[in-house]
């Protein structure tokens, strides 16, 4: 039986390639800047934040709707001067935020209308009374889509 290989991603595992290490390294850092950015984000608005990259004093957000990003854009001196206090942001001088909307959406696909028996009555007798063969074979035709569920 095979075993399953542990895989542990820390920046310490000496087992791991140089450029492994680095990445884990790296990201960890980014997760803890992301942390401290998102606390000095006010609470309302934190939700759909997320920290991109802060790189010579500019901070970059990225948000999922224009509206929170405007609203972040109106508050950036009350963030940026509450990330001074902290010595990686000492020096964040420009704040700048990104909208990407949500990749995937949410909502169910409509469901198929289905035509009740009463109508499907109603469309037989109206092709009985029509003259024309094209229309009473359309509407015979759409009356046989009748829901056996529905009365």
């Amino acid at each position: 039986m095979k075993t399953r290989p542990s895989l542990s991603l820390s920046p310490d595992n000496q087992e791991q390639s140089h450029h492994l290490r680095e990445l884990v390294a790296r990201a960890t850092m980014h997760q803890k800047a992301e942390q401290r950015v998102l606390q000095s984000v006010p609470e309302e608005l934190a939700k759909g934040v997320r920290f991109v990259s802060y790189r010579d004093g500019e901070l970059v957000l990225q948000t999922d709707s224009a509206t929170r990003a405007s609203q972040l854009r109106f508050r950036q001196q009350e963030i940026m001067a509450d990330l001074r206090r902290e010595e990686a942001f000492e020096f964040v001088w420009k704040l700048k935020v990104k909208v990407r909307p949500g990749r995937y959406s949410l909502k169910k696909p409509p469901s198929p209308m289905t035509l009740s028996k009463e109508n499907a009555r109603l469309l037989e007798e109206e092709a009985g009374h029509t003259k024309d063969k094209a229309l009473r074979e359309v509407l015979e035709k759409l009356a046989s889509h009748a829901s056996d569920r529905s009365g």
